[in-house]
C-alpha cells in the first residue's frame, strides 16, 4: 500500500514558484528544491515526475494567482488612464526587485521549450487582449483620442511593460521608471492618427 503523502501539493507548488522566480530555472537544482521545499528528492520526483513538471505547473500557478490579479486591476471601475497608470506604478512596486515570473522565464528560456514558451505565450496574451479592453473602454468613455491606433497602442503598451518589468529585476531607479509610465500614459493621451 503506497504511504500517504505528508505534504500539500498545492503548497510545494506555491513554495517552488516563489523559488524558481527568484533563482530561474537553470540556476535551481533539484537539491536546491529538495532543500527549499523540505521534501526529500524521491518524493518530488514522485509527485511532480522531474523538474521541468514542477516549473511547468509553477508556471500555471503564478499565471493563475499574480497574472488574474493583473487582469482584475486592469478591469476595474474607473478612468482608463488612471487604471493603466495605478497598475503599471503597482507592477514595478509590487514585488521590487523580482520582475515578473513569466516575463524572467521568456528571457530565460526563449523558445527553448515549446511547453514553456507556450504558457509564457499564452500569458502575454491575455496581458495583450486586457490592455486592448482598457483602451477600447478608454474611447468609449472619452478618456482616449477616438482616432488612436489601438492594436499599435497595445504593442507600445506591453512592450513598456516588459522594459519596465526586466529594468525593475535589475534595480533601476523607481523614480526613472515612473517618468517613463507618466510618458507613456501622456502619449495615449494626446496621441491620434
Amino acid at each position: 500500500m503506497a504511504r500517504p503523502r505528508e505534504f500539500d501539493e498545492q503548497d510545494v507548488i506555491a513554495k517552488a514558484t516563489d523559488l524558481f522566480w527568484r533563482r530561474g530555472y537553470n540556476a535551481t537544482s533539484v537539491r536546491d528544491l529538495g532543500a527549499e521545499l523540505r521534501l526529500k528528492q524521491s518524493s518530488l520526483y514522485r509527485t511532480f515526475n522531474d523538474k521541468r513538471t514542477l516549473f511547468l505547473r509553477t508556471l500555471d500557478h503564478y499565471r493563475a494567482t499574480e497574472s488574474t490579479q493583473a487582469e482584475e486591476q486592469l478591469s476595474a471601475p474607473g478612468p482608463s488612464l488612471e487604471i493603466l497608470r495605478e497598475w503599471l506604478t503597482w507592477m514595478i512596486s509590487h514585488e521590487a526587485g523580482r520582475g515578473c515570473f513569466v516575463v524572467n522565464t521568456a528571457a530565460e528560456l526563449g523558445t527553448t521549450d515549446p511547453d514553456v514558451q507556450q504558457r509564457t505565450e499564452d500569458a502575454f496574451e491575455v496581458t495583450r487582449k486586457t490592455l486592448a479592453s482598457l483602451l477600447r473602454r478608454g474611447i468609449h468613455d472619452g478618456d482616449l483620442p477616438a482616432a488612436l491606433d489601438v492594436d499599435a497602442a497595445v504593442e507600445l503598451l506591453f512592450t513598456t511593460v516588459l522594459g519596465l518589468r526586466v529594468r525593475e529585476r535589475a534595480g533601476h531607479d523607481p523614480q526613472r521608471l515612473a517618468t517613463a509610465i507618466d510618458f507613456t500614459i501622456k502619449t495615449l493621451a494626446t496621441s491620434a492618427t
